[in-house]
């Protein structure tokens, strides 16, 4: 029964993935905008300028659609074809992978044609930065640097989390992510209430943005980048960036293709600079499709290992799992338990508090 379910869980990933890249995201009823929708309403009842309302508000938007996904997974593990169908539909409905590549296109096609305009307008589909007064090269930068962090956001991320955790996983990562995106910025309104959000997103995301670098440097000669530079300009930039994710994927990005990434930002108001990532020459628009070509092969490749995850190391790490426990449930295993856990504690071994926002 535990084999069927990997084999429905990996399915599913790989059915929702085909149906992303053929129909790419839903144009009406999307449910991730509706998510988004049921949280800013709860944000608006319990905004408190303080980080513990921020963890309420985090805690409630994320456990919901977690607990919601657990309720099905749950109902559905004598159903394999009815769990595939759901985590297939989940995976469809939490992946972003076409519609990135789209927006890629549309603005290389927009600055060759030399009609800034338009560009500037694209913009805001991939970040919140100002366009008004941003040149071609800025444009392509940014669309760059939006391509490399959002394909671990929209693609890597959902599928390794799929395939960790099933459908609580996919839901409860576009849940965290999405909340990042809402209240996760340093606004004034947001500072300390989206503390707990933009952590948790800095979270989920460690392992997803280090596979996506590591995956953009292996792919990198499929559209015609160097892989040596890339792992030099990946091993020497990727801490650079004041984000402990978006560095990762930028700095293989900027060294795949050979540009320099970095610099500048303006945020309707709010300036930041952010250290140069890479080497060469700032991004034209011939740079966008080769990003895009980039950001689709990471994703078949993410594919691949978050379909395998669950009949191959998932498994493995299930049968570790449950061996475990038989053992602790041994004659004399759980007090041996006790003691090895008395003696680490009396150590001092364990977690440590983490960094300030």
């Amino acid at each position: 029964m535990r084999q069927t379910t990997a084999v429905a869980n990996a399915v599913g990933l790989v059915a929702g993935y085909a149906l992303d890249g053929l129909l790419g995201d839903p144009a009406r009823w999307h449910p991730v905008a509706g998510f988004g929708r049921a949280a800013g309403a709860l944000e608006q009842r319990i905004h408190r300028p303080h980080r513990t309302a921020g963890a309420v508000f985090t805690a409630l938007a994320v456990g919901a659609p977690v607990l919601l996904a657990a309720a099905a997974t749950v109902a559905t593990r004598r159903r394999p074809l009815v769990r595939a169908l759901l985590v297939a539909a989940g995976t469809w409905s939490v992946l972003g992978g076409r519609t990135l590549r789209r927006e890629a296109d549309l603005m290389g096609a927009a600055l060759r044609g030399g009609d800034l305009p338009a560009a500037r307008r694209r913009l805001n589909h991939l970040c919140g930065r100002d366009p008004s007064t941003l040149d071609e090269p800025e444009l392509a930068r940014a669309t760059v640097e939006s391509v490399a962090e959002n394909t671990s956001d929209a693609v890597v991320a959902p599928l390794l989390w799929g395939a960790v955790a099933g459908l609580p996983g996919l839901l409860g990562y576009r849940a965290a992510n999405t909340l990042d995106a809402m209240v996760g910025h340093r606004s004034p309104r947001y500072a300390r209430f989206g503390t707990p959000a933009a952590r948790l997103d800095d979270v989920l995301n460690l392992v997803p943005a280090r596979l996506t670098g590591l995956l953009t440097i292996a792919v990198a000669p499929l559209a015609d980048g160097d892989r040596n530079r890339a792992w030099r300009v990946w091993r020497r930039d990727r801490n650079h960036h004041p984000s402990p994710n978006a560095g990762q994927c930028e700095a293989a990005m900027a060294g795949a293709l050979g540009v320099r990434l970095g610099g500048r930002n303006v945020y309707f108001g709010r300036c930041e600079v952010r250290p140069y990532l890479g080497d060469g020459p700032r991004p034209e628009a011939r740079h966008l499709r080769r990003a895009a070509l980039i950001s689709n092969a990471v994703g078949l490749a993410a594919l691949a290992l978050a379909a395998a995850w669950p009949v191959t190391g998932g498994r493995l790490v299930g049968t570790a799992a449950r061996r475990g426990l038989h053992r602790l449930r041994a004659p004399g295993g759980h007090d041996s338990a006790r003691v090895r856990l008395g003696t680490r504690v009396r150590l001092g071994t364990g977690a440590g508090r983490g960094r300030g926002r």
